[in-house]
């Protein structure tokens, strides 16, 4: 298969996703529940605005899941936008669910999967969801090891999620959180996207990315500009990072989006936020252009730094 970067990609454009062509950025409904990704959010009215002025600004590509909140985000998606833009791809996410108290515990037996994606039907008004997401979880929330009760085998749970394809509750089958022996497994059944955490600073997927743009598979990193958990790098604090946006008249962010956009060109960007400010920065991304000397510089970074 031909190299999707052989010639640089530009910031913005589309990209393939399930056979769809997507704008390259999206957004990520994460945060618009509460706190913890629990309970409704702070200000419904400005997440209902949010999700109407990412479609209107031309995100087509809206990713969710029924246990962001036990339902709220998908609530929130099917109030702001229903009946859905034609062209708007929803994605979502099976293989947890919440307890009583909020924590994320694993479901990931096949009836468990089904279960979700029914779910997420249901709340989101949907006959057919556009790609479904198998989320691999390998710990309780304590992080101890799944009990063996909680567990399934990758194929059997593959089995299920192409049986949803096949009965057409699912367009595409994508796969979360996986190892590289688990994306070989997993590419058989025709895979529509990946999503593994993956940014600037953080570029221990590099080989997972590389076998999907072998197979032509859409890379969607989850922590584009790292995270607030420790230990994990942020794209936005980094020294060369802030001395390029400030060159470039960009925001940090901007440039830690950018040049995931120039890096590959079909990765697809779902950044999250509950903030109309940030969501229109977020997707003025497509405006920044890095020249080759940026690229390089930033090609140069790596995580211990």
């Amino acid at each position: 298969m031909p190299d999707r970067n052989s010639e640089m990609a530009i910031p913005g454009g589309t990209a393939k996703l399930a056979g769809r062509e997507v704008a390259r950025i999206g957004f990520g409904a994460m945060q618009l529940p509460g706190p913890g990704v629990w309970g409704p959010p702070k200000d419904r009215d400005t997440a209902l605005a949010v999700l109407r002025r990412a479609v209107e600004l031309g995100v087509n590509h809206i990713d969710t899941a029924h246990f962001y909140g036990d339902g709220v985000a998908n609530e929130l998606i099917r109030t702001a936008l229903h009946p859905y833009p034609e062209n708007l791809a929803l994605v979502s996410k099976v293989g947890a669910i919440r307890d009583s108290n909020g924590a994320f515990m694993p479901a990931q037996r096949p009836e468990q999967l089904r279960a979700g994606v029914e779910a997420n039907l249901a709340s989101l008004g949907v006959e057919r969801i556009d790609v479904v997401n198998l989320r691999l979880v390998d710990e309780m929330p304590s992080g101890t090891p799944l009990p063996d009760s909680e567990k399934a085998d990758l194929d059997s749970q593959l089995a299920e999620m192409t049986a949803l394809r096949d009965e057409g509750k699912i367009g595409g089958i994508g796969v979360s959180n996986v190892t590289m022996e688990q994306l070989r497994a997993a590419l058989p059944a025709d895979l529509a996207c990946v999503q593994n955490a993956y940014s600037l600073l953080d570029r221990s997927g590099e080989p997972l990315l590389d076998l999907c743009r072998n197979h032509g598979v859409a890379w969607v990193p989850y922590f584009p500009l790292g995270s607030a958990f420790p230990g994990m790098p942020k794209v936005s604090e980094h020294p060369a990072v802030v001395k390029a946006a400030a060159e470039l008249g960009a925001t940090p962010a901007q440039v830690g989006l950018a040049w995931l956009l120039a890096h590959d060109s079909g990765t697809l960007l779902i950044p999250g936020t509950s903030s109309l400010s940030h969501l229109e920065d977020n997707i003025a991304t497509v405006g920044v252009r890095l020249d080759p000397a940026t690229m390089e510089v930033l090609d140069g970074l790596h995580m211990a730094e």
